[in-house]
């Protein structure tokens, strides 16, 4: 009942003016969704919160954030709301896993939750698109290895380009997209919790 109460007033409340999330797209009410990744049934890809622009800057270093493309002070504010919002649901704890660039980490890290681990296959190739395909199978591969020992709630926290050539999903920024593996082998798409901003 906990679950249930939290996630009505997290998901479904219209007061909320920065950042409200509702079920999108899919037969599934946002309160199964969750609930389905409370009982490590559903995985979530999550596109890292608000960062304006697009790519990277032409001087782009992945171990310097100051030459990437970060978060806004409204994506911080996102993020840490999700993150909130995830807990009063009943998501205690998850094991996020997160692209190396500083927008994803820092995404990961406002979640909130005890840690989060760098995952290098959820790395943007939006300026080397030849990439797309190896990522791709690199990561169903992990999903499928992932699939079958979840202990927890699992969150990946990457980028437009990964989530689309993996689901289809053109998804918003900090949207999260919930998935399966039927039978191990294929991702299906459950439904997708918009966030406003």
């Amino acid at each position: 009942m906990k679950l249930i109460k939290g996630f009505i007033w997290i998901f479904v409340c219209a007061s909320f003016s920065t950042v409200s999330l509702s079920s999108q797209a899919t037969n599934q009410t946002a309160q199964q969704l969750v609930e389905g990744l409370d009982s490590n049934r559903y995985i979530v890809l999550m596109r890292h919160a608000l960062a304006p622009g697009t790519g990277d800057p032409t001087n782009f270093d992945l171990k310097d954030c100051s030459t990437q493309r970060n978060l806004s002070d409204g994506g911080r504010e996102q993020a840490i709301r999700i993150g909130e919002r995830l807990r009063s649901s009943g998501i205690d704890n998850a094991k996020v896993f997160t692209s190396q660039w500083c927008r994803c980490r820092e995404t990961a890290k406002l979640l909130g939750f005890d840690e989060y681990t760098d995952l290098p296959i959820i790395n943007s190739f939006f300026r080397n698109f030849e990439r797309e395909q190896e990522q791709t199978d690199d990561l169903l591969t992990w999903l499928k290895k992932e699939s079958r020992k979840i202990s927890q709630p699992i969150i990946l926290v990457t980028h437009q380009v990964n989530i689309t050539a993996l689901t289809d999903v053109f998804p918003k920024s900090g949207e999260m997209i919930f998935i399966e593996l039927q039978n191990s082998e294929t991702v299906n798409v459950v439904g997708r919790l918009m966030t406003d901003y």
